[in-house]
Protein backbone atom coordinates (compact mmCIF):
# COMPACT_ATOMS: atom_id res chain seq x y z
CA UNK A 1 0.00 0.00 0.00
CA UNK A 2 1.75 3.72 -0.93
CA UNK A 3 1.30 6.15 1.75
CA UNK A 4 0.55 10.07 0.41
CA UNK A 5 3.30 12.60 0.09
CA UNK A 6 2.96 15.21 2.94
CA UNK A 7 2.74 18.76 1.08
CA UNK A 8 6.40 18.84 2.23
CA UNK A 9 8.12 15.81 0.13
CA UNK A 10 5.68 17.12 -2.87
CA UNK A 11 7.40 20.34 -2.42
CA UNK A 12 10.78 19.18 -1.82
CA UNK A 13 10.78 16.95 -5.07
CA UNK A 14 9.41 20.14 -6.86
CA UNK A 15 12.41 21.93 -5.59
CA UNK A 16 14.85 19.38 -6.72
CA UNK A 17 13.53 19.09 -10.22
CA UNK A 18 13.84 22.35 -10.63
CA UNK A 19 17.58 22.84 -9.43
CA UNK A 20 18.59 19.51 -11.59
CA UNK A 21 18.29 21.24 -14.22
CA UNK A 22 22.08 21.89 -15.51
CA UNK A 23 20.89 24.23 -18.36
CA UNK A 24 19.45 26.66 -15.30
CA UNK A 25 21.96 29.39 -14.46
CA UNK A 26 21.54 29.43 -10.52
CA UNK A 27 23.25 32.64 -10.02
CA UNK A 28 20.93 33.95 -12.31
CA UNK A 29 18.02 32.39 -10.81
CA UNK A 30 19.60 33.93 -7.71
CA UNK A 31 19.36 37.68 -9.53
CA UNK A 32 16.05 36.91 -10.70
CA UNK A 33 14.71 35.96 -6.88
CA UNK A 34 16.36 39.38 -5.24
CA UNK A 35 14.63 41.04 -7.34
CA UNK A 36 11.43 39.68 -8.11
CA UNK A 37 10.31 38.23 -4.63
CA UNK A 38 9.56 39.87 -1.07
CA UNK A 39 12.67 39.13 0.98
CA UNK A 40 10.58 36.52 2.96
CA UNK A 41 11.06 33.91 -0.13
CA UNK A 42 14.44 34.59 0.29
CA UNK A 43 14.74 33.63 4.00
CA UNK A 44 12.93 30.54 3.26
CA UNK A 45 15.17 29.73 0.97
CA UNK A 46 17.97 29.99 3.19
CA UNK A 47 16.06 28.08 5.84
CA UNK A 48 15.46 24.99 3.85
CA UNK A 49 19.16 24.86 2.73
CA UNK A 50 20.24 25.43 6.49
CA UNK A 51 18.24 22.37 7.59
CA UNK A 52 19.29 20.51 4.34
CA UNK A 53 22.88 20.90 5.39
CA UNK A 54 22.47 19.86 8.60
CA UNK A 55 19.98 16.30 7.91
CA UNK A 56 22.80 15.69 5.53
CA UNK A 57 25.99 16.25 8.31
CA UNK A 58 23.58 13.82 10.38
CA UNK A 59 23.50 11.09 7.73
CA UNK A 60 26.90 11.07 7.04
CA UNK A 61 27.73 11.04 10.59
CA UNK A 62 25.54 8.30 11.25
CA UNK A 63 27.03 6.51 8.32
CA UNK A 64 30.42 6.57 8.61
CA UNK A 65 31.31 7.59 12.52
CA UNK A 66 31.24 4.20 14.30
CA UNK A 67 29.55 4.18 17.46
CA UNK A 68 32.10 2.50 19.49
CA UNK A 69 34.92 5.32 18.94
Amino acid sequence: MRRHLTEEEKAAKKLANIVSDVRLDLDDVGVYLATLAPNVVYRRLVEIAESAEEEKVRQYDRINISPLF
